[in-house]
């Protein structure tokens, strides 16, 4: 398998973006900061036997395209943009409900769990959040605390902050809670 890769630049800083024939595979923020052996690990895995050229695709055109009107207020919506997640049957059914929490509106890992019916889940709904491999367009930072506190992002709170106070900024409707 031949996974595309290119680097996106964002208000927050560059991310790297990864795409199999069938969609996007992988959004990830880059720097010093953030070493990438996580997502290795998740290629190795999920992705035997695959090998990484550069170049743009159709899937990483259109991720850059969601980025560009996402930062501008515009929309959220995934559109004709397909993503190609793969996880673990519990980690999937978290990332498809993590498509579902509304820009602006932030929802909590045993909400989550309990929508899922699994309601003693939390940790593990926190640790398939933590996994989730295509950051912004899944919407992981959107996922708080039971207090309703900032918890964990692999993009640094710091990003999860900003995400969430732009979302708030330019969301129009009000927020039907969907958990």
């Amino acid at each position: 398998m031949i996974l595309a890769r290119a680097t996106v630049s964002t208000p927050l800083g560059d991310m790297l973006a990864l795409a199999s024939d069938d969609g996007l595979c992988a959004l990830e923020f880059i720097g010093p900061e953030k070493p990438l052996t996580r997502l290795d690990a998740r290629l190795q895995r999920h992705f035997p036997p695959h090998e990484i050229v550069d170049r743009e695709s159709r899937p990483i055109a259109r991720a850059r395209t969601w980025l560009e009107t996402y930062f501008a207020g515009i929309s959220a919506e995934l559109g004709d943009l397909r993503l190609d997640m793969h996880g673990a049957a519990f980690e999937t059914r978290v990332w498809k409900a993590l498509t579902r929490i509304p820009p602006g509106a932030t929802t909590s890992y045993g909400a989550i769990a309990k929508a899922l019916g699994s309601a003693g889940a939390s940790r593990a709904v926190g640790a398939a959040n933590g996994a989730n491999p295509i950051a912004i367009i899944v919407p992981c930072h959107r996922v708080v605390g039971a207090t309703g506190s900032l918890t964990g992002y692999g993009g640094g709170l710091d990003r999860k902050t900003w995400l969430l106070d732009h979302e708030r900024r330019w969301r129009r409707e009000p927020l039907a809670l969907l958990f």
